[in-house]
Order: structure tokens, then C-alpha cells, then sequence
């Protein structure tokens, strides 16, 4: 498998933000979302096999036995992303052996890939791509009824547009009720100036204006880091 990086930082999103978390990112994305944030995983990356990755992954969430032979790491939490980590066949093989290790194991995906062959005690983070991501209308409807009451979904927002587009969508297929949380995120603004963010308070003033039972996502590794740091 092709993989970008794997590095130990916190979960910036979702409801597990701000824990710890060993991140594998998976080389390649077949969508090309405006405001992507990690272009940089498109191509390239490192060939490795699925045991170099574990290893990996052991080291940075220090994975250790004790006296009684039991195994435990400081750091259970695993999130796997891209890129478009379901475009490689490895993942699932992976997906299984970390869970067998004993990792809570969580895979971010654009929604555009069927989810129902990951294991089951994956978590599943799904994006829906809102209009102004250009990317819309790739969301695998099927996915709707392969979600549990464990996962998550995700939109990211630049835009009124891109709000209504979510609050519809949440309310017609009934989200809140199907998965743990649904989650609207505001666009970044590209450090670059590639692209104008959605300021988080208008978007908390149009959620709070129609009582959505959803949360404000905020990517917390950029306040803490520079936005385009890249391995955080």
C-alpha cells in the first residue's frame, strides 16, 4: 500500500477531538475538492507493507507489554485517511489487524466509496461534498444505510449555499438519528489565499437560527499549529 505519512498528534475533529491519535494518511484521492487541504497526498507516498505500517503505528502509540503479557498503548486511538483511503485494497486487511490489536480505529472518507466492507467496529467518519467543494452529487447514497450509531458525517461548508444544501440533506434522510453525531465544519481559509473560508460565527448564527441538532466542527490542529503544517 501507498502511504503519505504516519505521524502521532490530536484528533482535530469530531466528536473525539482533541485526544491523541496515531494518523495513517493514505496516498491518492480520485475527487479534487476546492479547498482540499492535502493536495500533497495525491500522489507519491511510500510503499509499505501492512506489517511496516503496524509497526509504525505501535512505535508512535507506544505499544508495550506488561509482565502478564498483555499488550497496551498510551495512545488506543487510529484514524485512517488520504487522500481516499478506500481506494486501496490493503485498507480493509489493515483496518482488521488494528482492531485486533486492540485500537478504536476511526477511517475519514469522502462518502464517494461504498463503506460496507469495513469491519463493522470501524468507526466511519463520511463526508457528503457540498456544492461549493465542486465535488457534488458523488455521495454513495447506499451509505446512508450502512451507517451505525457509532459514526459520523461530516460537511464541510464555504457558503450559505453549501449550509442549506447540508440542512436539507441532514433532515430529509434523518440523520441525527442514524449516526452519532452529524457534524458541519466551516471552510479554513487557505493560508495561501487560494480560497476564503466561512466564519465559524456566522455558521454557529444560522445553526443556532434553525435549532439543528447538529455540531460545529472546528479543525483544532489549526489553531494550534500553522493551517498548512503538514504531519499534525
Amino acid at each position: 500500500m501507498f502511504i503519505t505519512e504516519i505521524f502521532k498528534s490530536i484528533q482535530g475533529e469530531g466528536t473525539r477531538a482533541g485526544l491523541p491519535c496515531v494518523f495513517v494518511r493514505l496516498t491518492g484521492c480520485n475527487l479534487r475538492c476546492t479547498w482540499c487541504d492535502t493536495a500533497y497526498a495525491f500522489h507519491g507516498g511510500k510503499k509499505m507493507a501492512i506489517e511496516e505500517v503496524m509497526a509504525q503505528v505501535d512505535e508512535l502509540a507506544g505499544r508495550r507489554e506488561d509482565a502478564l503479557a498483555s499488550t497496551s498503548a498510551a495512545v488506543p486511538l487510529v484514524e485512517l485517511t488520504g487522500g481516499e483511503p478506500l481506494l486501496q485494497e490493503e485498507i480493509y486487511p489493515l483496518a482488521e489487524k488494528l482492531l485486533a490489536a486492540g485500537y478504536t480505529v476511526m477511517i475519514e472518507t469522502s462518502g464517494e466509496r461504498f463503506i460496507d466492507r469495513l469491519p463493522k467496529k470501524v468507526i466511519k467518519i463520511v463526508d457528503v461534498k457540498c456544492p461549493d467543494s465542486g465535488e457534488a452529487d458523488t455521495f454513495d447514497m447506499n451509505n446512508l444505510d450502512a451507517l451505525t450509531l457509532e459514526d459520523e458525517v461530516k460537511f464541510v461548508l464555504s457558503s450559505r449555499r453549501d449550509y442549506e444544501f447540508a440542512r436539507e440533506f441532514t433532515a430529509k434522510h434523518q440523520l441525527a438519528a442514524r449516526v452519532r453525531q452529524v457534524l458541519f465544519s466551516p471552510v479554513f481559509d487557505d493560508p495561501d489565499g487560494k480560497w476564503q473560508g466561512l466564519e465559524p460565527r456566522q455558521l454557529v448564527e444560522w445553526i443556532l437560527a434553525d435549532e439543528l441538532p447538529v455540531r460545529l466542527g472546528l479543525q483544532l490542529h489549526k489553531f494550534v499549529w500553522h493551517p498548512a503544517t503538514k504531519g499534525v
